[in-house]
C-alpha cells in the first residue's frame, strides 16, 4: 500500500511500540492502524497501560489539513478531534475502520493520556463530549472576557454556593428583586 499522506512511501507492516499491528510509512513515518487490530490487542492485554503525560510538545506532531484518502478503500477519511483542549485531529476511514496517525500523533495521544482510548476517539459519544466541553469553554471565555478575571471568579463562587442551597429559588428571587423589601411589584 502507498502512503495516504505523503504519497511517496510504502506502508510496511510493523507493531506500535511492539504491541499491536500497524503499517508505517517508509517516508513520512505516519501509521495506518485498523481499529479491529487495536481492540483485539486491547482485549488480550486489558491491564496494559501506555506511558502517559510524557514530555511532548504538540507542535512536534504533524496534522494534515487536507482530506486524506483511505489507503484500502479509496474513500475520503473523516477528521476527528482528539479532545476539547487540543485542536489536533486524526483521520478515520469508516469504510474499513482504520485510523491514520501522522508522524508524531501517536506520541501526542500518549502525552494526552489517550493512547489506550484510540478506538473511542472516533465514536459519536466521544465527539459529542468534545463538542459539549468546547461549548462550555467558549461560554466560560466569553464570561471571563465580559466580567474580568476577578469578578468572574467571584460570580462563579456565588453561583456554586447558590446552587447548593435548599431555598435557591427564593434566594434568586431576593437577589433579582429591584427592592426585595417593597410590598409592591
Amino acid at each position: 500500500m502507498k502512503c495516504t499522506s505523503c504519497k511517496q512511501g510504502d506502508l510496511t507492516p510493523c507493531f506500535i511500540e511492539g504491541q499491536f499491528r500497524a503499517h508505517t510509512c517508509t517516508h513520512c513515518g505516519g501509521n495506518w492502524i485498523l481499529i479491529e487490530d487495536f481492540v483485539a490487542w486491547k482485549e488480550r492485554n486489558a491491564d496494559y497501560v501506555f506511558a502517559e503525560n510524557i514530555a511532548f510538545e504538540s507542535d512536534e506532531a504533524s496534522d494534515t489539513k487536507k482530506a486524506l484518502i483511505c489507503p484500502v478503500s479509496g474513500a475520503i477519511m473523516r477528521k476527528f478531534r482528539i479532545s476539547s483542549t487540543n485542536e489536533h485531529r486524526v483521520d478515520y476511514s469508516a469504510a474499513v475502520g482504520g485510523i491514520w496517525l501522522d508522524s508524531g500523533e501517536w506520541e501526542l495521544l500518549k502525552s494526552e493520556g489517550l493512547a489506550g482510548s484510540l478506538n473511542a476517539l472516533v465514536t459519536k459519544q466521544w465527539q459529542n463530549q468534545i463538542k459539549e466541553q468546547s461549548a462550555k469553554q467558549s461560554f466560560s471565555d466569553i464570561y471571563n472576557d465580559k466580567f474580568g478575571d476577578e469578578t468572574y471568579a467571584k460570580v462563579k463562587a456565588i453561583r456554586a454556593w447558590l446552587e447548593s442551597q435548599p431555598q435557591r429559588a427564593d434566594l434568586r428571587a431576593y437577589i433579582l428583586a429591584e427592592d426585595p423589601y417593597s410590598a409592591e411589584r
